[in-house]
């Protein structure tokens, strides 16, 4: 019944920033309207919305120990391969680490904002085609 349709991310700037996600993320610029402009990624059908913000806004929350967490990911087939490509291309971003068989990174739009990429491990109950299997119980 329900699915994720957009993600709002704030930025300072609507053009550098659509540039941005065009070029890095492969995102194809559905609209644009005053404030703001949509986007569709390769794959999957949640929707990025870029809306025009006067300052910084949050788009991670803190854990224990003043951990910082990002409020969503985005999935990659080859983690290695993205990872590369984002530091050939001067973004911003952690190191890869591991838990387990999954391996995840942040990464930093021009605004700053994180964003956190991880992998799937097939056996996963998050893995896309398990979580599939569940829905279609």
């Amino acid at each position: 019944m329900f699915k994720v349709g957009s993600i709002f991310i704030p930025v300072s700037d609507i053009e550098k920033s659509s540039s941005w996600y065009v070029k890095y993320l492969g995102a194809t610029k559905i609209d644009v309207w005053e404030g703001g402009a949509g986007f569709y990624l390769p794959t999957g059908s949640t929707q990025l919305a870029l809306i025009k913000v006067n300052r910084p806004q949050p788009t991670e929350f803190t854990i224990q120990d003043n951990q910082k967490n990002a409020y969503y990911n985005f999935v990659v087939d080859n983690i290695v391969t993205v990872h590369q490509y984002f530091n050939k291309n001067g973004v911003i971003t952690t190191d890869i680490q591991h838990m387990g068989e999954m391996a995840f990174f942040d990464f930093f739009d021009i605004d700053g904002n994180p964003f956190s990429v991880v992998n799937e491990v097939k056996d996963s109950p998050y893995h896309s085609e398990n979580v599939k299997r569940m829905q279609e119980k």
